[in-house]
């Protein structure tokens, strides 16, 4: 089975970028038109949808806003999303918030972002508190195609070498192994350091498999990461226009002067990755995969798969 994106992916940027200024190849008034009609969809699809928590159920189980990153000075919430450029929001945000001892955010150490004490999180505040936020401050997400971030993930945590990737393919890739390969070897069994993206997808789609709310960050999806359903985000950015929408984010917080939002060195080759990794896979584990994520292709504007 084939998977055909219907669009590209981030274009190139060069390798000196990163603290230049930025001006968006898009008109501000466009880009507010753009957020105008991703927020419309937002609404219309969650007010379709039965799973929509309200506010007070959120607040109340607060654990559901650890991913929502707290800015008090410049009055910001920044919903991180891992494999949607969340290292370089932090980064920057570490440099709007003077924890790092530089003001090019591309010179800091991307674990040193990821740190669990480097920021506070909308979790740790009291109900009045998040309300109060969430009524004041600027809110943005970004977004990005749930198979090319699924497949970004697997890359990133099962076929990369370093220590992040030999956690998730002792904690996951042995149990994977063991559950879905026949035969397998003592080796695969005792390190689980050849995992397929088949038997990846069929752990994800497996309803054995914990609840999709506990599923690892990295593959969770979206709405259940950032509940767009309950939160009205001031800006929903997208992968696909980064920069830009970026660029929407600190102008809208008057930090465009202050701050740029840094430009990679190296361009994601994800997207043109998608149909390679997917194409093992059969129509109905396609199919699953997409349940999985339906809420993230509906209510994000993401085209389903297609299939030939």
């Amino acid at each position: 089975m084939r998977v055909v994106l219907l669009r590209r992916t981030t274009d190139s940027f060069p390798a000196n970028a990163g603290t230049e200024k930025y001006l968006p190849e898009k008109s501000i008034t466009t880009l507010e038109t753009e957020q105008t009609q991703r927020k419309k969809l937002a609404k219309e699809v969650c007010t379709l949808s039965q799973k929509k928590p309200n506010l007070d159920s959120v607040i109340k189980d607060r654990v559901l806003l650890d991913h929502i990153i707290v800015d008090e000075e410049h009055r910001l919430l920044y919903c991180y999303v891992p494999k949607v450029a969340c290292t370089n929001w932090k980064r920057l945000l570490m440099v709007l918030m003077g924890k790092a001892n530089t003001t090019n955010p591309l010179a800091i150490v991307a674990d040193d972002s990821h740190r669990l004490n480097v920021f506070r999180r909308l979790d740790n505040y009291t109900g009045e508190e998040i309300r109060y936020r969430l009524d004041h401050f600027m809110k943005f997400m970004f977004i990005r195609h749930p198979f090319e971030r699924l497949v970004s993930a697997f890359r990133n945590k099962f076929g990369q070498n370093s220590s992040s990737a030999d956690y998730f393919r002792s904690r996951y890739g042995r149990q994977i192994i063991k559950q879905y390969r026949t035969n397998a070897s003592e080796e695969s069994l005792s390190r689980g350091h050849d995992v397929t993206f088949r038997e990846f997808v069929q752990y994800i789609i497996d309803p054995r498999t914990v609840a999709r709310a506990n599923f690892n960050e990295h593959w969770r999806p979206m709405v259940d990461l950032c509940l767009p359903c309950t939160i009205q985000y001031n800006v929903i950015g997208k992968y696909e226009s980064l920069m830009d929408d970026a660029w929407l984010v600190l102008e809208k917080a008057n930090l465009n002067q202050k701050v740029s939002f840094p430009r990679s060195d190296r361009p994601s080759s994800t997207n043109s990755l998608v149909e390679e990794y997917t194409k093992h896979l059969t129509r109905e584990e396609l199919l699953h995969l997409y349940h999985i994520y339906e809420m993230d292709f509906r209510l994000f504007d993401y085209h389903s798969p297609g299939f030939d």
